[in-house]
């Protein structure tokens, strides 16, 4: 048993789906008894109002039938409950119900029951007020100083307060500049009413002033009779809190001075008759409710602040004395009075929990019994150790989970279709002139026990899209130690996904020289499907047609061990050099040779390489301009909007000054731009499609100009490509440029000063990319002087590499991209970038990950 939780003295639960807040809740001596027994008045949003008398026999029983002394359905919803002095000719209390639309004053009176089904209780309507606005709350008390009654102020939701002298209707005045009602109370020491308006403000309004100022019926009327039917109403004195306010309470327990408090959103307030800040106190949670109850001390007032997170909090001014745990959040709090029990804590929630309890704890009378003495084993517990040990042991050699079982319990395997399918799954069914196929892959999933929630991901690089790329599985497998586990599966598309047979073309302004340490291999070997095999002559020549028109030529020397790719654009040459590097390997293995090697001795292409980076820089760019036009074009658009509707609310319309005229014409402005935006991001995603098949052939020529290692290109790979996706947030240029840094001053630095220095920890869109093209000189210069590529700082010494014939060192002092003239003149021809819009398309391995 906690002692910080509240101990349940009684409870029950409300009706069925019903809801409440915190003016439902009310505890006074409705029934007129005498005896100083309050009674638990509750209404509903549903309607229903209910009268309860606790009185459990035993700590902590639930509601019996006889403590509910009345249960009515009134038609309205219940908005707040009060008792008080609200009939003429008499003191006794009567219960104040308010409605939306109706303020209803009920009689409570019991009748002594004569049988063993105890008391009666009636429900007596005394008077009803029909509202001519919707209401939001209401407060009471004796307003102007009138002795032994008391008079009602209800406040609607448009502002207006609507005071009722018991049976009749007083006044009503509208609060100044009110948007949204606030919490509402009275001040019987100042006669005033104290609220929190829209604008943040506790607010203080004398009740003579309301009464003498303007009436709110004759707020439409014209000036002239404005003048002479009241006062304007002013406000007392004002206080900016700087937060809605939930509640607003005013004590007073002597009769020199009494206090305004008010409980905002995240802080306490605790305000003099003057709106004086007598204290403020930052609470840790947010509340839900609270209730100034007492003062123990002189000068000194105790508070219950109910928060969301079950608790319920007693402050003695600022200071915090006690937290106890309810069982549910609070939307209103009451102390009462039970059965001779004083200082009973009401709660009630807004699903209807209503809970009477009190703090401390109850003593508790158990007694641990006496454990019974036995004499240990040694034997037994030696053989047992033992034992223990062995099992220990035989885990710790075989491991926690064996390696065999773990690859059996799931296995990912994909078979790629070897035909297309006979109608295209694609969504453009045509590019150009060529009709654009579909193939199917079948990824089985092979599960050894069962998992739940096994999702599987596949991913294609663009411009190839896929029918599905989810999958979730409710129950295939599940690993036994409950940690996440990937599994990842790779496959090879067919090249004639995207790319078709096409004419070879003898020239072209990009041109790649791949050598080989074996003979040249027939092209139709290679490439079966691509050549008219009954044309002999032309093995060693074949030209490739990618979808949308673009051509690439493969050319195999006949008395050297080369090949030639060449192209109109630059990163066309990508995917057919990728693809004859992998089909000559896989060519050779099958024949048995293993000593295979590809190298490339020409210029490093930075040049045509540099002028695609350029591009897509240059459309981030425009991009981020047209979005900023676009934005200003929208405030302007909406300044306009305001501006009409003004004009168009106006009683006495006022000339347009062509404000139409302006409108439309920054309409057409904000959707050319629009338009423009969305023609933009699609040129960039296209320009980033070509940078990346760019990147990929770069990646390539390094590795097989410095004969790196797998690990060495993975590293690469991770440098240039961090990205799948290009956003104006972070981009391509920004995210390169921090990687390759991070090798120039890591494994590739010359000297620990380089190593100390510290690279930015901000990506920020860069002003141009003359700094990123030097760091990718530095990088291809570093390499070349025999740098090394690797993840820890203390990489080994620079290894001493022969350098190809074909590539010059670039000084370090010189990072500017230069040209360079290829060593042999009959394979190579100087590099010159064309600039083209047509996508390239991009194929790499599909990866499916299951999780």
């Amino acid at each position: 048993m906690s002692l910080f939780k509240a101990r349940d003295w009684w409870s029950t639960v409300l009706g069925e789906k019903e809801e409440f807040d915190q003016g439902c809740l009310c505890l006074a001596d409705v029934d007129n008894s005498g005896n100083g027994q309050d009674k638990i008045i509750v209404g509903s949003f549903m309607g229903y109002l209910r009268i309860f008398n606790p009185h459990p026999v035993k700590t902590g029983d639930g509601a019996q039938a006889e403590d509910l002394l009345l249960e009515v359905q009134l038609r309205d919803p219940v908005l707040q409950v009060e008792v008080g002095k609200f009939v003429s000719g008499t003191e006794m209390l009567h219960l104040a119900v308010l409605h939306s639309r109706k303020l209803c004053v009920y009689s409570v009176s019991g009748t002594l029951g004569n049988v063993e089904h105890g008391n009666q209780y009636q429900l007596k309507l005394m008077y009803e007020h029909n509202l001519q606005r919707t209401a939001c709350n209401m407060t009471y008390g004796s307003f102007g100083g009138v002795k032994g009654r008391d008079l009602i102020c209800i406040q609607s939701v448009d502002g207006m307060l609507m005071v009722f002298e018991q049976e009749s209707y007083a006044f009503g005045r509208f609060l100044p500049g009110s948007l949204l009602p606030g919490p509402l109370a009275y001040s019987s020491r100042t006669d005033s009413f104290i609220t929190v308006s829209s604008c943040r403000q506790v607010e203080s309004y004398k009740y003579q002033v309301l009464a003498f100022a303007t009436d709110a019926d004759k707020r439409q009327e014209t000036e002239q009779q404005k003048l002479g039917s009241g006062k304007r109403l002013v406000v007392d004195w004002a206080l900016n809190i700087g937060e809605q306010a939930l509640d607003i309470c005013i004590v007073s327990f002597n009769q020199s001075t009494s206090s305004v408090f008010v409980l905002g959103e995240r802080n306490f307030f605790c305000l003099k008759e003057n709106g004086q800040i007598r204290f403020m106190k930052k609470l840790d949670c947010s509340p839900s409710c609270f209730l100034p109850y007492c003062s123990v001390s002189e000068g000194t007032v105790n508070t219950l602040i109910g928060n969301h997170k079950n608790m319920l909090h007693v402050y003695q001014d600022v200071t915090l004395k006690w937290a106890t745990q309810l069982p549910h959040v609070p939307v209103a709090v009451r102390v009462g009075c039970f059965h001779d029990l004083k200082g009973v804590i009401v709660t009630l929630s807004d699903d209807g929990r209503l809970q009477c309890s009190y703090l401390g704890t109850d003593p508790s009378l158990f007694q641990a019994p006496k454990v019974e003495s036995r004499e240990l084993n040694y034997d037994e517990l030696d053989v047992e150790l033992k034992e223990l040990q062995r099992i220990i042991k035989v885990v710790k050699s075989q491991g926690v989970w064996p390696m065999h079982e773990k690859e059996d319990d799931l296995n990912v395997s994909a078979m790629v279709s070897s035909n297309f399918d006979s109608v295209s799954q694609a969504a453009d069914v045509e590019v150009g002139t060529d009709v654009v196929p579909s193939i199917t892959v079948k990824i089985t999933l092979q599960n050894r026990i069962v998992l739940p929630k096994v999702k599987l991901s596949i991913y294609v690089q663009p411009p190839l899209v896929l029918t599905c790329d989810q999958f979730t599985f409710e129950f295939l497998d599940r690993n036994p130690d409950g940690t996440p586990r990937v599994i990842q599966c790779k496959f090879r598309l067919p090249l004639k996904l995207i790319c078709l047979p096409g004419q070879p073309s003898k020239t072209a302004n990009h041109k790649l020289t791949i050598d080989t340490n074996k003979s040249p291999v027939s092209l139709l070997s290679l490439f079966p499907g691509f050549a008219n095999q009954s044309d002999d002559d032309q093995v060693n020549v074949m030209g490739f047609r990618f979808l949308g028109g673009s051509q690439v030529t493969l050319l195999a020397s006949k008395t050297s061990q080369r090949y030639r790719i060449q192209s109109e654009q630059f990163e066309d040459l990508w995917l057919i050099t990728n693809e004859l590097i992998l089909r000559l390997q896989k060519y050779f293995e099958k024949q048995g040779i293993k000593d295979f090697a590809c190298s490339f001795s020409g210029t490093m292409p930075l040049q045509e390489y540099f002028e695609l980076i350029d591009h897509h820089f240059e459309l981030r760019i425009n991009g981020e301009k047209l979005e900023e036009l676009l934005s200003e074009r929208a405030v302007q658009f909406r300044a306009i909007q305001r501006r009409l509707l003004t004009r168009f609310k106006d009683k006495t319309p006022a000339p347009l000054q062509h404000l139409d005229v302006l409108l439309d014409g920054t309409y057409k402005q904000v959707i050319a731009l629009a338009d423009a935006v969305e023609e933009n991001q699609g040129n960039l995603f296209q320009s980033f499609t070509r940078l990346k098949s760019a990147t990929h052939l770069v990646i390539l020529l390094i590795g097989l100009w410095q004969k790196l290692s797998a690990d060495q290109i993975a590293i690469l790979e991770a440098a240039f490509l961090p990205l799948q996706e290009d956003t104006q947030e972070l981009g391509w240029e920004e995210t390169v440029d921090a990687a390759i840094s991070h090798l120039l001053k890591t494994c590739l630095s010359k000297s620990s000063k380089e190593q100390a220095l510290n690279l930015s920890s901000q990506l920020n869109i860069p002003k141009d990319t003359s700094r990123l093209k030097k760091h990718i000189t530095l990088l291809c210069d570093r390499l070349a002087k025999g740098g090394r590529l690797c993840l820890s700082n203390d990489a080994a010494a620079p290894q001493t590499m022969v350098m190809p014939g074909g590539c010059t060192p670039i000084p370090e002092s010189d990072l500017e991209e230069r040209s360079v003239e290829q060593d042999s003149p009959e394979l190579f021809t100087n590099h010159k970038h064309l600039a083209t819009e047509t996508p390239v398309p991009e194929v790499s391995a599909l990866q499916g990950v299951s999780e």
